[in-house]
């Protein structure tokens, strides 16, 4: 039987329309990604269907942050209805001021959340006071937070979520880890204690970039993705495709969705379905 999914992690871009200057240290990806691209990699895996997409902001620069968002609102309306959800780049670190951002978004009904990267910041950027009260105020608008950090940040997260009690957080990509070069301390301990905390849940996403490009193995994957559904459970973990970045790793959208199929072998029938469908419902109000 096929495994209806909703991706919680797929990025569109194009450098036509909107900028982004970080795919310029990526020219293997750095096309135009979009409905059409996606399509075409579907069909690789015949064991899952691509229900619902929950689009990820993809890097513009702070200017063409609302543009983005509406954008791919319009693309929902005239070329995907799989778009239900909007998760919009938001300048949360201008604290109380980014209300009027999240203003301007809620005329978007799609846009359900807000992330703004913490990886590649400097140290401390997370526990930055305007940027815990911009985050403390999608609380109001009932947008939920995607955490994207680097491992080594992860004490900030863990602090920015104790902080922000009332806003229910997204960790991606499993906080990154060193899968690459196997070493799991202290990511393993952070992240009991993150998943610990009730307002978080764990996207299982982005870990195929995070290991040996060229020569990774589902083995090498395989005690992170235990790790991370035994401290958050299998009622709060999400599947996400990171695509087109996954494409640096991966050979399509279904070469990553068939590797994680194979690597949660041990849930029910009930917990897959959570994981690859049922949860995403309920976080992201899709």
């Amino acid at each position: 039987m096929t495994q209806k999914v909703v991706d919680t992690h797929i990025h569109y871009w194009d450098p036509d329309l909107l900028s982004y200057p970080w795919l310029e240290s990526v020219p293997d990806i750095a096309a135009r990604h979009g409905p059409a691209e996606l399509q075409a990699q579907e069909a690789e895996t015949q064991r899952f269907e691509l229900d619902k997409i929950v689009f990820m902001q993809a890097g513009s620069i702070d200017v063409h942050a609302l543009r983005e968002a509406e954008w791919v609102d319009e693309l929902a309306r005239t070329v995907d209805a799989r778009i239900v959800g909007i998760v919009a780049a938001a300048p949360v670190d201008k604290g109380d001021a980014v209300v009027a951002d999240l203003e301007a978004l809620q005329a978007i009904p799609r846009v359900k959340g807000v992330r703004r990267l913490i990886q590649g910041q400097p140290k401390g950027y997370g526990d930055n006071r305007d940027f815990i009260d911009g985050v403390k105020r999608l609380a109001e608008f009932g947008y939920t937070f995607d955490i994207c950090i680097h491992h080594s940040q992860l004490g900030e997260a863990i602090r920015l979520v104790r902080a922000c009690s009332a806003v229910n957080f997204v960790l991606d990509h499993v906080a990154k880890p060193d899968i690459k070069g196997q070493v799991f301390e202290p990511w393993k301990s952070q992240l009991q204690s993150l998943g610990a905390l009730p307002n978080v849940v764990c996207k299982i996403s982005g870990m195929v970039t995070e290991a040996d490009q060229e020569k990774w193995t589902p083995a090498d994957l395989q005690p992170y993705v235990d790790h991370v559904i035994e401290c958050f459970g299998v009622d709060r973990v999400l599947y996400g495709g990171d695509w087109p970045v996954s494409l640096r790793a991966a050979r399509s959208w279904g070469h990553w969705v068939d590797t994680l199929g194979d690597l949660a072998y041990w849930l029910s029938d009930r917990e897959r379905h959570k994981l690859f469908y049922a949860n995403a419902q309920r976080v992201y109000r899709v």
